[in-house]
């Protein structure tokens, strides 16, 4: 059992299934009693009644007062895990654009801003940003997706930077293919990239409770991902030309 959790009050957005629903598993397991929150009432309800938890469905933006009742005053870790996979280019609808920035990156302002201030009040707190391996590299035909993704990892680090000497613990959770809905929905670019070392969203919660014991900021349910990433600064020209070659070979495998 990892102490840190036990008895804790967490919530987990977009837990009607996927990685959200392993989260929200892992954490009753441990001991901490869970908010589960989903657009998708019934799937929140059965997963809460699954794992003991409560139910809280709704807008990931604008359920942490609801949640924070419902869990007796306090949220001691807050899991952003709720995103939308926009596929597309520069040429998407400016719809798809606006809700991928909504859903992926200011839902987790809009959470932040309402537990801050307690947690720094407490000296205490925990927010999992649910990212992406997109958020560290790409991901080729889903512009609004990495770009997105890409803007909720750097809110995560400034997160980290700004308030950790004050008590407030931050993890970003960045793996690549995982075997969940999104993943179906990718289509033949995931198919290309993502499937062949996809895992289970169990392995996700794996790796963030790890993450949680070691005090880790970034956790890589992928660790090749960390490898990728270093090529990508120390090289980025190198690195670009070998992402070109994918998106030319799935262009290639795609008409």
């Amino acid at each position: 059992m990892v102490e840190a959790v036990q008895d804790a009050g967490v919530v987990v957005t977009g837990a009607g299934g996927g990685i959200g629903a392993a989260l929200a598993r892992r954490f009753a397991a441990e001991g901490a009693r869970v908010v589960v929150n989903d657009l998708d009432a019934g799937r929140a309800k059965a997963v809460a009644e699954e794992i003991g938890g409560i139910a809280v469905p709704g807008d990931a933006s604008a359920i942490v007062t609801e949640a924070r009742d419902a869990l007796g005053g306090t949220v001691d870790v807050y899991c952003a895990n709720a995103g939308v996979a926009s596929g597309g280019s520069e040429a998407a609808d400016e719809g798809v654009w606006a809700l991928a920035w909504d859903v992926n990156v200011m839902a987790h302002v809009r959470a932040a801003h309402e537990l801050i201030p307690d947690w720094l009040e407490r000296g205490s707190g925990r927010f999992v940003s649910t990212v992406s391996a997109a958020g560290l590299l790409t991901m080729i035909g889903a512009a609004p997706y990495s770009v997105t993704k890409h803007g909720a990892y750097a809110f995560a680090e400034w997160l980290s930077l700004t308030y950790r000497h004050r008590g407030i613990k931050v993890h970003a959770v960045c793996p690549q293919g995982v075997r969940t809905d999104m993943l179906t929905a990718s289509g033949s670019a995931g198919e290309l990239v993502l499937a062949p070392t996809a895992i289970e969203p169990q392995d996700v919660a794996d790796a963030l409770f790890e993450g949680i014991e070691k005090d880790r900021f970034l956790i890589l349910p992928h660790p090749e991902v960390g490898g990728y990433y270093q090529a990508r600064a120390a090289e980025p020209e190198r690195w670009l030309r070998g992402m070109n070659r994918l998106q030319r070979q799935w262009e290639g495998a795609d008409r």
